[in-house]
């Protein structure tokens, strides 16, 4: 017969361990209770029993007779044992047949053998007794039945069963319940992780509003699963924008080859087919290019060359590009870096980032406008800023301008790909640092580095 999953189970095998360690425990306690009870009656008997002595010893030898007669009539439970013996052993009174070979004369309590005869019938026991000789020669015996040990015992042994079978049986049943529970709630999480697995990517795993390591777990689990759904739609939607984009290029190409084969008569004329076939194929390459650049930079395979890089001289460099094609357009480019600032990074990640701010923000401002460039310290972080005289973003498209091949309407007959911003967006997040596009009718885009331990204001 098989037996039910729970009891399979770890958390039940665990419950039942415990449940085994505290009966063990109680058992444990019981005895010692048992063994401190049972010394200290033994204890006081002795002192009882001393001191009924002491005080029979004292009495003269016809008052000794009656006081041992009163002790055992006045004995319902019939545990006293007493007797006086001669000096050649014969029973003088009490309930004692014979003086006890083993019995020390004149030493504290101790436990012997006797034979009681005051029953109608003579009884072996085991009893805790004195023997003390007194002046006359005669031996007075006093003694204690301790058999009370032996009840409490009993009862000790009934509270242990009583006490101990249902708390056994509460911990098993505990033990049950949370199996049960966990086994649930596992098959409930497997259910929804084949479901996932199945391609259903809007599942998500099951979680309560508390403070326990399952839910946040499953808190964490649906956070990770929430950003693979974004990335699997975002690379579906990007092999579509690539396919889309290579065509257009490729399709150029292939076109103006056809004509110049067909319609061509002079070297002249075949050297521009060419030209515009070889402008088409590079089109395509920059978009290859590009896409494999970021798949470098989002793999980390540039973070180990990280180390110090002076911001304020990296903003002077790229307006040094940048300043003679800001002036072709009749655009004012202006630098403002006057701090010395220090951040941990890659030179040329971080060149490029802002090369491609720059550069998108002269490629959208009309002629006569103006582009700025700027170094600030917030609060606990460094900000670069690059702000322009332009059409600006959208607050509708600023979250669209992230995504790979994206290019609004207003923007299609610009030249370019639409992976400006999302290379922008790689190398920042490699950084650790965050990107801020400001909606408007101007462009202002930021790149906010918090300070870490490594950055230094020069």
């Amino acid at each position: 017969m098989r037996q039910p999953q729970f009891i399979r189970s770890s958390t039940f095998h665990w419950a039942l361990m415990v449940a085994g360690v505290f009966a063990v425990f109680i058992m444990v306690l019981f005895g010692f209770i048992y063994w401190k009870i049972d010394d200290y009656l033994i204890a006081r008997s002795d002192r009882v029993i001393t001191v009924e002595l002491d005080g029979i010893s004292g009495l003269s030898p016809q008052r000794r007779l009656e006081a041992i007669d009163e002790k055992l009539r006045q004995d319902p439970r019939g545990v006293q044992l007493a007797a006086i013996f001669a000096a050649d052993g014969h029973r003088i009174i009490g309930n004692i047949d014979s003086l006890p070979p083993n019995l020390l004369i004149d030493a504290p309590a101790q436990s012997t053998d006797i034979i009681r005869t005051d029953r109608g019938t003579r009884e072996s026991q085991v009893v805790r007794a004195i023997a003390r000789r007194m002046r006359n020669g005669d031996v007075l015996v006093l003694g204690r039945n301790v058999d009370e040990t032996m009840e409490i015992s009993h009862v000790v042994g009934q509270a242990l069963a009583l006490g101990l079978l249902p708390a056994f049986l509460l911990c098993l049943l505990a033990g049950a319940w949370l199996s049960v529970r966990a086994q649930r709630r596992v098959e409930e999480v497997n259910q929804r992780v084949r479901r996932i697995i199945a391609g259903d990517l809007r599942e998500r795993l099951p979680h309560r509003d508390v403070d326990e390591p399952f839910d946040r777990l499953a808190v964490i689990v649906n956070g990770m699963l929430d950003e693979m759904e974004t990335m699997i739609h975002a690379l579906a939607g990007v092999g579509n924008d690539i396919a889309h984009d290579l065509r257009t290029p490729l399709t150029r190409a292939r076109l103006a080859l056809e004509r110049g084969r067909t319609n061509a008569t002079t070297l002249e004329q075949l050297q521009t087919v060419a030209d515009k076939a070889i402008a088409g194929i590079d089109q395509a390459l920059t978009i290859i290019t590009a896409l494999l650049r970021l798949a470098e930079i989002e793999n980390s395979r540039r973070s180990s060359g990280f180390g110090s890089v002076p911001v304020h001289e990296l903003l002077r460099e790229v307006g040094d590009i940048y300043e003679p094609i800001a002036e072709n357009k009749n655009i004012v480019l202006q630098v403002q870096a006057t701090q010395r600032l220090n951040l941990r990074g890659d030179r040329d990640l971080l060149i490029e980032a802002v090369a491609n701010l720059v550069d998108n923000a002269i490629k959208f401002t009309p002629e006569g406008g103006k582009v700025d460039i700027e170094l600030l310290r917030g609060k606990n972080e460094t900000i670069v800023r690059v702000t322009d005289t332009g059409c600006g973003i959208s607050e509708q498209d600023r979250e669209a301008v992230l995504r790979r091949f994206y290019r609004s309407d207003k923007i299609r007959n610009t030249p370019g790909v639409g992976l400006g911003l999302n290379l922008v967006v790689a190398i920042v997040k490699l950084h650790g640092f965050r990107l801020a596009i400001h909606p408007g009718p101007a462009g202002c885009v930021e790149i906010i580095c918090p300070d870490r331990q490594d950055d230094s204001i020069a």
